[in-house]
C-alpha cells in the first residue's frame, strides 16, 4: 500500500501512526485509521496532503459517495481517520465542523432464539468447540474477549470471570454459568492450556477466524438458517436476560457498555408488548 503513495505523502502514514500508538489506540483501530487514510493519500496522488482545505476534503468524501459507494460506516470509519490526522497531527482544530456526515444506518442486533442455540449446542461434539460456542452464549464475551481468556481469568470459587481490556480498555468481571463448570474441568484435563484457556493447535493464543469458523459450522449442522455471525451469541445474551426481567443496568455492566444507550437498544428487540400486538389481518 505504501508503495502506491506519492513519495511527498509517505511521512503523513509514520506520522498518523506514530500519534495513534503515543496515544493508546488499539491494534484494530490503528489497522482501521491507517487503511482508511492511505486511501486519501492514493487519491491524492503528488498533492501535499498537509496543504489539503476543507473543500478538498469535502470533495473527497463526495467522490466516496457517488463514485466509490462506499457504506455509511466506511465513510464514518475515513471521516474518523482525516479528523484524526488534521486535528490532532495537524493540530488544525474545528476543521471538521462544516464536513457533514452520512445518516448512520440504525440497525437493530441480530439474535438466535433459544430453541435454536440449543440444537447448535447438541449438534457440536466436540469438546474445544462446544466450550467456546457455551461460553460466548453463557458470559455474552465478544469474539476478541473469548480468544483472549486466560486461564488465570477464571475464578470458579467466586464463580466469576475477570475480562481484561475489552473494548475501550474497560476491565469487567462477568458470571460464570454454573451450569459449564464441570465442562471447564474437563476441558482443562483434555487440554492442559499453559497460558490462554483456548489455544490453537502449536499452543499460543486461538485465532479469531477459527472461532467464527467453529459458530458458522455449528449454524449449518443444526440447520439454522440465519445470516450471523459469532457476536449474535452476545446480541442474543442481553436479549434473553432482558426477556427473563434482569435490569438493564445490570446488563449494561455485563457487557462492558459505556453507555447506557448502547445497551437499550437491545429494548427495541425484546418489545413484548408490542409483540403482543395482533395484526388485523388475523381477525379478518
Amino acid at each position: 500500500m505504501l508503495s502506491n503513495i506519492y513519495p511527498i505523502n509517505r511521512h503523513a502514514i509514520f506520522k498518523i501512526v506514530e500519534l495513534l500508538k503515543l496515544k493508546g489506540y488499539s491494534e484494530n483501530t490503528i489497522k482501521t485509521y491507517k487503511n482508511e487514510f492511505a486511501q486519501f493519500l492514493i487519491a491524492l496522488k503528488n498533492k501535499h496532503v498537509d496543504s489539503c482545505d476543507e473543500q478538498k476534503i469535502r470533495s473527497y468524501m463526495l467522490y466516496c459517495h457517488e463514485h466509490l459507494k462506499l457504506t455509511e460506516n466506511t465513510l464514518h470509519s475515513r471521516l474518523n481517520a482525516l479528523k484524526f490526522y488534521f486535528e490532532q497531527v495537524l493540530h488544525r482544530n474545528k476543521f471538521f465542523v462544516n464536513i457533514p456526515r452520512p445518516k448512520k444506518h440504525s440497525k437493530l442486533p441480530k439474535t438466535i432464539h433459544q430453541s435454536d442455540i440449543k440444537k447448535m449446542l447438541k449438534t457440536t461434539a466436540n469438546l474445544k468447540h462446544n466450550t467456546i460456542l457455551k461460553l460466548c452464549y453463557g458470559m455474552g464475551l465478544r469474539l476478541s474477549e473469548i480468544v483472549n481468556l486466560k486461564i488465570t481469568d477464571i475464578d470458579s470459587k467466586n464463580m466469576q470471570v475477570f475480562i481484561e481490556r475489552g473494548k475501550g480498555k474497560i476491565d469487567r468481571y462477568v458470571n460464570l454459568p454454573q451450569s459449564i463448570l464441570e465442562q471447564l474441568r474437563t476441558y482443562y484435563k483434555a487440554y492442559r492450556p499453559k497460558k490462554y484457556f483456548f489455544e490453537g493447535q502449536d499452543g499460543g493464543q486461538y485465532s479469531m477466524r477459527s472461532a467464527q469458523q467453529v459458530f458458522k459450522n455449528a449454524l449449518r449442522k443444526a440447520g439454522v438458517n440465519k445470516a450471523v455471525g459469532i457476536h449474535s451469541l452476545r446480541h442474543s445474551y442481553a436479549t434473553h436476560l432482558l426477556e427473563q426481567g434482569t435490569d438493564i443496568r445490570f446488563i449494561q455492566e455485563l457487557l462492558g457498555h459505556k453507555d447506557i444507550k448502547t445497551t437499550l437498544i437491545y429494548t427495541d428487540v425484546t418489545n413484548s408488548s408490542v409483540r403482543k400486538i395482533v395484526s388485523p389481518l388475523d381477525k379478518l
